[in-house]
């Protein structure tokens, strides 16, 4: 019962970010502000809690990062072969990108960390760190190469290596690895903060969704839910099962790729030429099932 609770206290506060976007109260700019605390503040004190208090033996794992690294380039080259025949190099990009382009920061890390204990939200902020190195650099690279469009590679990056995220998980792997206990005030005061991301990023999340399908082919819509919220997960409880990574890890890695794509891919699709009604479109709707599968896996896990 708690478990359908939580996933109607998600769709609920998803449901309240959007009706407070079209009532006039989650105007663009209190959205922005509010994904700003959520990316700046709350998602941060939430790795830095998780992970300061870890052993690195506990938190780290090869065979997790390489199962994660390995799933995400698995699903990309399937999108790649899926969606090759694709009706223009827009769409095509835009389907690529978001077969595998996870939102593992504002609904993947909360999720995990009010559904597991600290171990498992540990790991997934590893995770959350390794897929902000590896998925926007990637993105960027597969909408300029089919768009032919201009973009600076070199800037992403900096805004890759300048990611607050990244920049709380390093702190916390620097505790775990020399065993620097930090101030109980704060991590009393970080685990607080925390505590918010979820909030914060649903309500955010809820105020950006937008569902435009005129003109969107249903079908392409269908295989990249299809690929992101089914296929993804699958494949990576079965790759982690097969490089035996741990418990822990395995909920970990599973339930953050089960995430639906990021909102993220209908801001790269609309600058670098992507098809943005089909983005809007599957951001929206892989949201949505993608609860569905969480609660599937969640109760699979136990």
């Amino acid at each position: 019962m708690s478990l359908l609770l939580d996933v109607a206290y998600m769709l609920g506060l998803l449901g309240a970010g959007t009706a407070a976007r079209w009532l006039g109260l989650l105007t663009t700019e209190r959205t922005d502000v509010l994904t700003a605390f959520a990316f700046y503040l709350a998602l941060p004190a939430l790795i830095f809690s998780s992970t300061a208090t870890k052993s690195l033996e506990s938190v780290f794992s090869p065979a997790l990062v390489f199962g994660f690294l390995f799933v995400l380039c698995a699903v990309a080259a399937v999108g790649w072969v899926v969606h090759r025949r694709a009706s223009s190099p827009a769409t095509r990009s835009v389907a690529v990108v978001q077969s595998y382009h996870t939102n593992l920061g504002f609904l993947g890390l909360p999720i995990v960390a009010m559904t597991f204990g600290d171990l498992v939200t540990a790991k997934a902020s590893l995770l959350l760190g390794v897929g902000a190195l590896v998925q926007t650099p990637v993105t960027v690279l597969v909408l300029t190469f089919l768009n032919d469009a201009d973009a600076s590679l070199r800037s992403e990056l900096r805004g890759v290596v300048t990611n607050p995220v990244l920049a709380a998980l390093v702190v916390g792997l620097v505790c775990s690895a020399t065993g620097f206990v930090p101030p109980a005030a704060v991590l009393s005061g970080a685990s607080t903060v925390g505590s918010l991301a979820l909030p914060a990023a649903l309500l955010s999340v809820g105020a950006s969704l937008s569902f435009d399908a005129d003109d969107v082919d249903p079908s392409i819509v269908t295989s990249v839910v299809a690929l992101k919220v089914l296929v993804m997960p699958l494949v990576a409880l079965v790759a982690f099962s097969l490089l035996a990574v741990d418990d822990a890890g395995v909920k970990a890695g599973t339930v953050m790729l089960a995430m639906p794509t990021a909102i993220s891919t209908f801001v790269y699709a609309d600058q670098l030429g992507g098809d943005t009604r089909l983005a809007s479109t599957t951001v929206f709707t892989s949201t949505v099932v993608s609860l569905g599968v969480v609660l599937v896996l969640v109760q699979f896990f136990g």
